[in-house]
């Protein structure tokens, strides 16, 4: 049976009445900022936006769309680049209302709610000076950010987002309330540990955080043309192996107009390597020891509060956005030069970055269970692609594809999928692994067998 696209006016007025927040419909004041993602590729025309404020919102939301037929999409705190947040004539239950976080430091827990942001984790654990691994900016939501994986900053001390999931609350395609953990409902856990929204909407999680008294980074900028030469030595500061408590990567950008960049290169191509340092200042200098010695035409070497660091390089709304990745199973010379010289087509002066992250340390140490086949590579290659003007699309989209067949000679064949947009089935598979693959569709028909839960990577519901 085809979706509706027009809502009869005493369903709508029923889920007005029923939700505590607030619905809005093509023509409501607020309409249109309301259905804005934070890319602007994306722009889609949703018949319902139903801002829940509570659990029971949720609930009430998901079977008014299933009543009115209505195809569903779920937007939690954060990006959504590739547009899952919204549809086109369907419900968007959106949970951005709801980003309470609660930190237990006498338990190191914390409990966030389904539309918390990074920002909002980080500044409720930041007083009792605990974290958990979160994104790179402090704009990414944390709920779509965990069930993906959760890979950023912290994770080669303290492990992926997903590896700290203690517990999950979530409301089904039928409406039922369903509490998730290691002994209640282990399947769906597990199956949450990597395979996204696809088995009902997440209204909190409980997460496990950890000690983290220290926190430093460092910022060494070069001219483009010796990018090789300091990629190649923060590989092999990483490879040697550094501690866990480094992290950070190499990052060909647009020099940005700080006051420590000389001015010569600010808005032009530059090669930097960030390190980040779970620990004291004076063991993040010595580990960039002999990256400062290759005489970097910037500098900034610093503690600072991790809270901190994630808000630096938060990227604005309202650009154009085409992201991609590839997990790799080493990083040679040959990778690093290739990795190097496609940074010559960046479109600069614009907000796309060339990056190259370590993994490795708690990452690959982590459980071998989960559906995150790609923990294991040690470098990931992740082109980020981040413009204004419509003309450069085919451009840039070009750009990222191309770094991509750039670097699969050494391709892992999995990718961690909270880095790609719509690349098709397959991409998704090796996101997940062929085995994992079937057991998640086993989840999912038990959870979602009517697939109601598609606006994402999906995983279509074993057959009956």
């Amino acid at each position: 049976m085809a979706p509706r696209t027009t809502v009869p006016d005493a369903a709508l007025a029923g889920l007005r009445e029923d939700l505590a927040g607030e619905v809005y419909v093509p023509g409501d004041p607020g309409y249109d900022e309301a259905r804005t993602v934070f890319n602007a590729m994306i722009d889609r025309r949703p018949a319902v936006i139903a801002q829940c404020e509570t659990p029971e919102d949720v609930t009430n939301a998901v079977l008014f769309g299933r009543t009115a037929e209505l195809p569903i999409a779920v937007r939690g705190g954060g990006h959504s680049v590739a547009g899952a947040a919204l549809n086109d004539g369907g419900l968007v239950v959106d949970l951005r209302r709801m980003h309470t976080v609660v930190a237990d430091p006498e338990n190191m827990t914390v409990r966030v709610a389904g539309g918390a942001t990074m920002s909002h984790l980080d500044h409720a654990c930041q007083p009792f000076r605990v974290a958990v691994t979160g994104g790179r900016v402090s704009t990414t939501g944390v709920g779509g950010f965990t069930l993906g994986g959760g890979s950023g900053w912290l994770e080669r001390k303290f492990g992926l987002a997903c590896d700290n999931l203690l517990a999950v609350e979530l409301v089904t395609a039928d409406g039922r309330h369903v509490h998730a953990d290691a002994e209640e409902n282990p399947e769906l856990f597990w199956a949450l540990h990597g395979g996204g929204g696809n088995f009902g909407v997440v209204t909190s999680m409980t997460l496990r955080v950890h000690p983290l008294p220290e926190f430093g980074f460092a910022l060494l900028l070069f001219p483009a043309d010796a990018g090789p030469e300091a990629v190649s030595a923060y590989r092999d500061l990483v490879d040697a192996p550094a501690p866990d408590e480094v992290g950070g990567g190499a990052i060909y950008m647009t020099g940005p107009p700080e006051e420590f960049v000389p001015p010569e290169l600010v808005g032009r191509l530059v090669c930097g390597v960030l390190v980040t340092y779970a620990g004291p200042e004076t063991g993040l200098r010595e580990i960039v020891a002999p990256l400062a010695a290759l005489e970097p035409a910037a500098a900034m070497v610093t503690k600072i509060p991790y809270v901190q660091l994630q808000c630096m390089l938060d990227d604005p709304p309202g650009m154009r956005n085409y992201w991609s990745a590839e997990y790799l199973t080493g990083f040679p010379d040959e990778a690093v030069n290739r990795f190097c010289e496609r940074a010559g087509d960046m479109p600069v002066p614009t907000g796309t970055q060339h990056v190259m992250f370590p993994m490795g340390g708690r990452v690959a140490d982590g459980p071998a269970d989960f559906p995150l086949p790609w923990r294991t590579a040690p470098w990931a290659v992740h082109p980020f692609g981040v413009w204004e003007d419509p003309a450069d699309d085919a451009r840039v989209v070009c750009w990222v594809k191309d770094v991509r067949a750039d670097m699969r000679p050494w391709s892992a064949g999995a990718v961690y999928l909270n880095f790609i947009g719509a690349e098709g089935a397959d991409r998704v598979a090796a996101g997940l692994g062929a085995e994992n693959a079937r057991r998640l569709a086993a989840v999912k028909a038990a959870y979602d067998p009517d697939n109601v839960f598609r606006f994402n990577h999906n995983i279509a519901p074993a057959a009956a």
